[in-house]
């Protein structure tokens, strides 16, 4: 039994002995690569670069008073279509306490002049009519009470303004009324009732009453690489995809390019516009996210082949042209020139023929 179980081991051992064997001269063995054959082909080739940016009103409004108080009523709300004049808001104006002290205190010394100019005319009326004095001394009497009762007028008006910020002769114009300067759609109106509000001046930007724009002119706003800007000129066509319609595009027009760069990231990028044609059944909100494809450059019918059977030298391309087949596949590495690319396929300018056939990706039998 002792010696079964001693022979039993030898063969065991002798197997996993010639498997190991066998198995190593395998693995020692060079395996045969084959590579995939590329032929070159005549197509059109486009080379295209997308631009994010977005959506936005070519004229935005920013509506601002010419007075400052508080809201006391809000007449519009945000998503309304409004025309030029229409009342946005109204604002209540609350003195200032040392305007209001001089503009009553020049009412009560225009009223002083006022009364004693009149007592002054009635006089020298009486003595005109029984010819005491000359045409001339009436007519001078008689300016300086038109002057005392105009500057009566006016104190009182002034004392209007500053209480109500109107005068009943000027309702119609009150800047206390805030009106929109354009037609178009509200985007915001960020007061409401009771805020305080800050009159636009040389030193104040002034409080916004509301955003209104017209929807029915609308731009794409982007920033395109340096290194692709000088490859767009004004008046190309571009192909514009929103984020929030993505089943759609529309077409536009590149209307600007910013002479400046500014800097995005660590990067010079310089920003551009374009006119996009929206029709009349879609409806685009301002500030939708956008993309824009531009097409930098074209070659028609030209000689190509995929990029991926290119290799990158420094400054030079090179590919392995098939030289023989049998045994084995042999290759002629040789430079060539290249012209345009749409990121997938490149245009051939030299070094390659039509019926010559180019190494691919490599094959492990």
């Amino acid at each position: 039994m002792k010696q079964f179980i001693k022979i039993f081991i030898l063969i065991l051992a002798g197997i996993i002995f010639l498997g190991t064997f066998v198995f190593l001269y395998q693995k020692s063995q060079p395996q045969k690569t084959t590579y995939e054959l590329l032929t070159p082909q005549i197509m059109d080739l486009i080379q295209t670069t997308v631009v994010t940016g977005k959506i936005e009103p070519r004229d935005e409004v920013a509506i601002k008073p010419q007075i400052s108080g508080i809201i006391s009523d809000v007449c519009k709300e945000a998503g309304e279509t409004i025309s030029k004049g229409e009342i946005i808001a109204k604002v209540k104006v609350i003195p200032e306490l040392g305007q209001l002290n001089s503009a009553e205190s020049r009412v009560r010394l225009a009223k002083i002049n006022e009364s004693q100019a009149t007592t002054d005319l009635e006089r020298m009326e009486k003595l005109y009519e029984r010819e005491l004095i000359s045409s001339e001394e009436y007519e001078k009497v008689l300016l300086s009470t038109k002057q005392a009762r105009e500057e009566l007028q006016t104190a009182q008006d002034n004392l209007e303004i500053v209480k109500e910020g109107i005068t009943k002769n000027s309702a119609s114009f009150s800047s206390t009324l805030i009106r929109s300067t354009i037609n178009g759609l509200i985007l915001d109106i960020p007061i409401k009732v009771g805020n305080s509000v800050i009159m636009s001046n040389t030193f104040n930007d002034g409080t916004t009453i509301a955003t209104v724009a017209d929807m029915n002119d609308l731009i794409f706003r982007g920033n395109i690489d340096e290194t692709e800007v000088g490859k767009i000129k004004e008046g190309i066509p571009l192909t514009i995809t929103l984020g929030a319609i993505q089943d759609m595009r529309f077409n536009a027009v590149l209307e600007y390019i910013s002479p400046k760069s500014i800097g995005v990231n660590g990067a010079n990028q310089f920003e551009i516009k374009a006119a996009i044609d929206i029709p009349d059944s879609i409806t685009v909100r301002s500030g939708y996210s956008a993309n824009a494809i531009i097409n930098l450059q074209m070659a028609q019918q030209v000689l190509s082949i995929p990029e991926s059977a290119l290799e990158f030298k420094e400054d030079s391309t090179f590919v392995y042209i098939l030289t023989d087949s049998i045994p084995t596949q042999q290759f002629e590495r040789r430079y060539v020139k290249t012209g345009v690319s749409d990121g997938i396929n490149i245009e051939i300018k030299q070094g390659l023929t039509l019926n010559e056939q180019v190494r691919g990706l490599k094959k492990n039998l």
